[in-house]
């Protein structure tokens, strides 16, 4: 594996580019380099890149044979850039123009990583998990802005897990940090096996009326919000919102709410 991480560095393959053409995240391509054999890589990966390097087999000797001329830097040179330029469809797909390089390296780093994360195991069980674990992550990622603790909760989880300095604040720096410390107190106890099921059988009953009664009052505002919208239609003598009458309708709505008070 030494030979080949000489042999991308000689050919001026970058982890990036080397990224796009397999399609997989940045992150992954380190993960697959520090692997002490290729046959380790998965197949669909390992195929790729022997194709890029125009080899038929993994072995070492075989990837030490290979000699760099101008002709077989021009063919992988060829072979890399119809392979990144298959990837950046997907670029296209999402509409990445107007987005920082930063931004638009995240959401494909992202979306690769979600892909790799499906087709990693045949297993229909850890695939549904996934599956799950996904798409609550999208839930979270739609209540961000109303919620500011999820923010807080990405940085403890990066924190912990090595990614960034357990010192830095990219947030409220006050609120993080003391939402930080309460949340390893809990984990905490958790890992510590001391907050058995029996003992929080009653938290567990007062987290769930909490949210059974956000959904309830939820529910009261728009039928609210519906009753005084079927007023204002009536008063204005309309039998329907739509675009010509919208300013117009929630105008109204807003008198009518005023006179509740």
């Amino acid at each position: 594996m030494k030979r080949l991480n000489d042999l991308l560095q000689e050919l001026g393959i970058s982890k990036v580019r080397l990224a796009k053409y397999l399609g997989v995240s940045r992150q992954m391509v380190y993960n697959y380099l520090e692997l002490d054999a290729l046959n380790k890589w998965p197949k669909e990966k390992k195929l790729l890149l022997l194709k890029l390097l125009d080899i038929e087999d993994d072995d070492e000797g075989t990837i030490s044979s290979i000699k760099i001329t101008t002709e077989y830097l021009m063919q992988v040179e060829s072979r890399l850039n119809q392979g990144v330029k298959l990837s950046a469809d997907l670029d296209n797909y999402f509409d990445l123009k107007g987005l920082k390089s930063e931004e638009q390296t995240l959401i494909t780093d992202i979306t690769c990583l979600l892909k790799e994360k499906f087709l990693e195991s045949d297993n229909n069980d850890i695939r549904e998990e996934n599956y799950f674990a996904f798409l609550y992550l999208y839930h979270i990622l739609q209540s961000m802005d109303n919620v500011p603790e999820i923010k807080y909760i990405f940085g403890y989880l990066s924190k912990t897990t090595g990614f960034i300095d357990p010192n830095e604040y990219k947030f409220n720096e006050d609120k993080q940090f003391i939402f930080e410390g309460i949340v390893h107190s809990a984990l905490t106890l958790y890992n510590s096996g001391g907050a058995s099921k029996s003992k929080l059988i009653d938290s567990h009953k007062r987290f769930v009326q909490e949210i059974e009664q956000k959904k309830e009052e939820a529910l009261s505002r728009t039928q609210q919000l519906n009753t005084f919208k079927i007023q204002a239609l009536k008063e204005l003598n309309y039998t329907e919102l739509n675009e010509s009458n919208a300013i117009e309708v929630f105008e109204k709505i807003a008198e009518i709410q005023s006179r509740k008070v």
